[in-house]
């Protein structure tokens, strides 16, 4: 006999993860699908920094995630923003918009062993891995068919709703028939823990550059999360400096605002493809996280985005009858439109204009620059960076907890 759930969530990771535990809270019956065994974090918890917004902070405490974190966070007081051989910087400070810090910055490793150890408390979860999903069915009695495969063998599940949180290249999106807009931003996306002279003092730096973005983004251990992006033709020539060119070619990129760069852990590289749902849900089925967007990192903004679209989510399913209802579907799709129009256009937009070359385009991007540093602009920028930017689901406005 097939196993009934009101809500299948296939893929376990970072948004997948946070919507079980966010509806559990609300007592709903969930199957969570996972590719990694019992024991083992997905391959998405490694040496990366999250960059958290303040909604999310706001969303993760109310969830207990933060609570369980291992390792001190890295506030996020200051953001400073230029651009080589651009006159013009924007500089933000949150003590001047009465915040104590605009995000934090969490190791990837430590967020994914936290919400492991949180669904481990959760009481209307049931938990299929390691299991892959291999296609959906029909909708029978008001539930869609979900078949996955295990170590024993093929299975059907049925659920209310099915929500495919797996990924770029998400199978349960492939499934469903939904078509994909993709953007090659022709760029490699390298990351590595650093140590500086200067310890970090909550300011996060952004710089950009003709191939591509490097931030450096202060942890909670003294030691920053470096971002470099290259074009994609450097890429393996990048990889293969050793430590003292890799640090070189991280100095000239972002120059000494935290004084001279002196060791590098392991460098991983991630190539960076915009890939944009053209549509989020179908029949009792809805698109999260990575499967609905997968966005530029400029601004740190998919994780986050993801989340509110999880956690928006969340509150239409605590309330409804019947969680895949059309109906909800699609006052859910409504609810996310201005957020996820906003954010895939501020991270999109600004990864092309930052790194375009073209002479005729430098008064444009200094004056840009300018523009973003009077207060009217910087008041827009730093609502949407802190993750308030249309419908704000609850949690991330600090309520419902």
């Amino acid at each position: 006999m097939s196993e009934r759930h009101d809500v299948v969530i296939v893929g376990g990771g970072l948004v997948g993860a946070s919507l079980a535990i966010a509806l559990d809270r609300a007592g709903r019956d969930v199957g969570l699908v996972e590719a990694a065994p019992a024991g083992a974090l997905p391959p998405v918890f490694d040496q990366r920094n999250l960059s958290f917004a303040a909604a999310t902070v706001n969303a993760l405490t109310a969830l207990g995630v933060m609570p369980l974190l291992g390792s001190a966070v890295g506030p996020i007081t200051r953001i400073h923003v230029s651009r080589a051989g651009d006159f013009g910087r924007v500089q933000l400070d949150a003590a001047q918009y009465q915040r104590p810090w605009f995000g934090q910055v969490v190791m990837a490793r430590d967020f994914g062993q936290a919400l492991e150890t949180r669904l481990q408390s959760l009481q209307h979860l049931t938990r299929y891995r390691p299991a892959r999903f291999v296609r959906l069915g029909a909708t029978v009695d008001g539930h869609r068919q979900v078949f996955i495969a295990d170590d024993s063998g093929e299975r059907c599940l049925l659920a209310r709703l099915v929500v495919g949180a797996d990924g770029t290249r998400s199978a349960v999106r492939e499934a469903l028939g939904i078509g994909v807009d993709e953007h090659d931003f022709q760029q490699t996306l390298f990351v590595a823990r650093l140590r500086a002279a200067r310890a970090p003092d909550g300011t996060a730096y952004e710089r950009f550059t003709d191939t591509g973005p490097t931030a450096l983004l202060p942890r909670g251990d003294r030691h920053y999360g470096a971002v470099h992006g290259v074009a994609r033709d450097q890429a393996d020539a990048v990889m293969a400096l050793d430590e003292a060119a890799w640090l070189q070619r991280l100095q000239s990129a972002i120059g000494w605002r935290a004084g001279r760069l002196l060791d590098s852990g392991p460098r991983s590289a991630y190539p960076l493809v915009q890939v944009l749902a053209r549509a989020l849900v179908g029949e009792r089925s809805v698109l999260l996280g990575n499967a609905a967007q997968t966005i530029h990192p400029l601004g740190a903004q998919g994780f986050n985005l993801g989340l509110r679209d999880a956690l928006t989510l969340a509150e239409l399913v605590a309330e409804a009858d019947d969680a895949g209802s059309d109906a909800l579907l699609q006052v859910h799709v409504a609810r996310r439109d201005e957020d996820r129009r906003q954010t895939i256009a501020f991270s999109g937009g600004l990864a092309r204009l930052t790194s375009n070359a073209a002479p005729l385009l430098r008064p444009l991007r200094s004056l840009g620059l300018l523009a973003a540093q009077a207060t009217p602009m910087q008041s827009m920028l730093v609502g949407g960076a802190m993750g308030f930017r249309g419908d704000v689901p609850a949690l991330c406005r600090g309520g419902g907890a």
